[in-house]
């Protein structure tokens, strides 16, 4: 098969197209023909450039969310056969062990086929395509479980951060959806309008308008009840704990800005705050997502989708935050 190959770590030409042998399915496992894969800053650009906190085996695969159709299965496979249109999750090989994952574990979706356990594969609806159920298997289950932890209430204010990207779009739907009067926060005023677009209240431009004081002007100098914040700015992170309410909620996936910030603690203990650090990502959450897809009840931001052999271009793309959505390769193309 082709695949794109790192051997080292480096900057996006380590990336390379070659041949690569085909997986071969073992028990309980299913090789599946990608039609999709997204490019993720952390679990991609990170990892490529040796900066992630897990070791990497060489050689490796990079993606960790392919979707497309299975076209081989391993014995013992009763509940997924040849042709169905699956997307691919993380699983864990021991009940209470660490999540395994495509792309960083295991050889990843960056190639024409891949294989897993068929446990970690769910039904794609007719109606989904295939970019959109990969965005979605990736972020929304991640989105749930932030919505959840911070106890969001119908009626309350929310302040997302980075709400045009993959988990921020997300987290600004399933926020809508319990009921929450959604404030957007991008770094641009396309990025705005396009998190408005999903069904946000207000929007504030981070980069030209003070964060804080925009908040407080929106909820009457009240502040958020609950701040989403996987952002990690230096800046921007003390004006988020800043919009919050008394006995507000911060909770925090990711740091895609670097995550060494300042925390005013006479603010948090005076005003009673919580800071929340959660990952996790459960499959029924995924399910609800795809169903909603399919029926027009929740929407991904793709910026473009590229054949395999632009895997390097696109994460130049990523990396300089030029498009607005997720940027996905389609390696049923290779140029």
């Amino acid at each position: 098969m082709k695949a794109i190959v790192i051997r080292e770590f480096g900057g996006p030409e380590v990336m390379r197209l070659e041949e690569f042998p085909d997986p071969v399915p073992g028990p309980g496992e299913v090789v599946v023909k990608v039609h999709a894969v997204s490019i993720n800053r952390t679990l991609d650009l990170v990892l490529r450039a040796g900066k992630y906190a897990k070791p990497v085996k060489f050689p490796h695969i990079l993606g960790v969310d392919p979707s497309g159709v299975i076209s081989q299965t391993g014995a013992g496979v009763t509940d997924r056969k040849p042709g169905d249109r699956v997307v691919t999750m993380a699983w864990r090989t021991a009940p209470s062990g660490p999540m395994d994952s495509l792309g960083v574990q295991h050889l990843g979706g960056y190639a024409e086929y891949v294989k897993l356990p068929a446990s970690a594969t769910l039904p794609i609806p007719d109606n989904v395509d295939f970019p959109t159920a990969s965005i979605i298997t990736r972020h929304a289950p991640a989105a749930f479980t932030l919505v959840n932890a911070s106890e969001l209430k119908q009626g309350e204010w929310v302040l997302i951060m980075g709400a045009s990207g993959g988990l921020g779009s997300a987290a600004v739907q399933i926020a809508k959806y319990r009921g929450a009067k959604v404030i957007v926060a991008a770094g641009a005023d396309d990025r705005v309008q396009a998190a408005l677009a999903l069904g946000a209240d207000r929007g504030i431009n981070y980069r030209t308008q003070d964060l804080t004081a925009e908040v407080l002007r929106i909820t009457e100098q009240q502040g958020v009840h609950v701040v989403f914040e996987n952002v990690g700015d230096p800046d921007l992170f003390p004006k988020a704990l800043y919009s919050l309410a008394r006995h507000g909620r911060l909770v925090t996936s990711g740091a895609h800005a670097g995550g060494q910030v300042q925390i005013d603690l006479h603010r948090v203990y005076l005003y009673q705050l919580s800071i929340l650090g959660r990952l996790g990502a459960k499959p029924a959450d995924a399910e609800i997502a795809l169903r909603a897809a399919a029926e027009g009840k929740y929407r991904v931001l793709i910026d473009r989708v590229l054949p395999l052999s632009q895997a390097a271009d696109a994460h130049r793309r990523v990396a300089e935050r030029s498009g607005i959505g997720k940027v996905i390769l389609d390696p049923t193309r290779l140029a």
